[in-house]
């Protein structure tokens, strides 16, 4: 049987009962679209950030969409982000007619460098949205003192972070605006699409309902343009509202899980060899995805699935400025060292709350034999 790095069937068997109340208690209610559990899980899940607003959406690359445009962001303006990222990241910012504008990582934690960010804002620069990536916090100060100082809109990525901490602050708690994805596979995951946007601005908090609501305050009367039908599904709110009260126990499921990595793998780490997640001092890292390198990346993954019949993911195996759906910004190969040198040697391991020991354990012992076979030192 084939062991892949996500499988939500071992936490639905635990979780069954709930899962199938929760779709019960919708379909009882009377109200399918924008009811009690929209409603309660927005409140619930501003009150875990200590924010003012969320407004619930139908996925994550929507939640930055409409956050962007919530603060005006549109057609002539720059957003600055990173390349080392989910397409969605990028596809949001183009889909509200900015232009992406790129700066790279940092090798230990693949985060956006933000000592590269002040020299990449122009006149047209009107956002910065960094990618809290894969777990764990981009350093936000040094860009809120930017966003500040240059009366740039803040929007934080926070697809791959929920209940990640900086400096004990969570992800999502400093920009104007932060975008959560609530697809299954996250540390806060649905049975389907789901997104929202956490502000503690109540301007952009009505903008959010409005945008979400094909620009209505009404029903059937357009307040404003653009309007979008971007509405969080009242079942997926539902099933959110009985996670998030679990959301702290996944976390800690999860950091059992990278603790059991390093415990098995450390020793054949080393410079040209296998490389773990590094966590930045200041950060809580929540392991979204377990992301490690190594320098004959695909020699590896080939083997563990040849051999072994596990099949890895690699996130992300082309940055967004190498994509043929990007090249009309012109961003030539070569301009993003870091993000392209990391293209070619991160994967990721099996991460998830539910994961059992006795898979991990054949994970290891795979990844031993591949990384102590000749072949792999060719």
């Amino acid at each position: 049987m084939t062991t892949h790095v996500w499988d939500y069937l071992p936490e639905y068997e635990t979780e069954r009962k709930d899962i199938l109340d929760a779709v019960e208690t919708v379909f009882a209610s009377g109200r399918l679209v924008l009811g009690d559990s929209v409603r309660g899980f927005e409140e619930e899940f501003a009150a875990y950030h200590g924010l003012a607003h969320c407004v619930g959406v139908d996925n994550g690359t929507n939640a930055v969409k409409l956050a962007l445009e919530a603060f005006g962001v549109g057609r002539g303006d720059e957003v600055i982000t990173v390349s080392n990222t989910a397409a969605p990241t990028v596809v949001a910012i183009d889909g509200t007619g900015a232009t992406p504008v790129f700066v790279d990582v940092r090798a230990s934690d693949h985060l956006m460098d933000a000592d590269l960010v002040e020299a990449a804002i122009t006149p047209r620069t009107k956002a910065i949205v960094p990618v809290h990536l894969y777990g764990q916090c981009v350093d936000m100060d040094p860009l809120r003192r930017l966003a500040d100082q240059y009366g740039l809109v803040l929007v934080e990525d926070c697809a791959q972070a929920h209940g990640a901490r900086r400096d004990g602050r969570l992800a999502g708690t400093t920009g104007d605006a932060a975008a959560f994805s609530f697809y299954p596979t996250k540390v806060l995951g649905a049975y389907g699409d789901g997104g929202a946007v956490l502000t503690g601005r109540t301007e952009a908090d009505g903008n959010l309902r409005r945008l979400r609501y094909y620009g209505m305050e009404e029903v059937y009367h357009v307040e404003r343009t653009p309007g979008h039908n971007s509405r969080l599904d009242e079942v997926q709110a539902e099933i959110l509202r009985r996670k998030l009260t679990r959301l702290d126990t996944y976390i800690a499921d999860r950091r059992a899980v990278a603790r059991r990595y390093a415990e098995g793998l450390g020793d054949l780490c080393g410079p040209g060899a296998l490389e773990l997640p590094e966590v930045t001092p200041g950060n809580e890292h929540v392991y979204y995805v377990y992301v490690v390198r190594h320098p004959r990346r695909d020699d590896v993954i080939r083997a563990l699935k040849e051999r072994h019949d596990i099949a890895l993911n690699i996130s992300y195996p082309w940055p967004v400025h190498t994509m043929r759906g990007f090249a009309h910004l012109g961003v030539p190969v070569g301009s993003l060292p870091v993000t392209e040198r990391l293209a070619g040697q991160i994967f990721s391991l099996p991460m998830y709350p539910s994961l059992g020991t006795d898979v991990q354990d054949r994970v290891i012992a795979a990844l031993r034999d591949v990384l102590t076979s000749p072949d792999t030192h060719q």
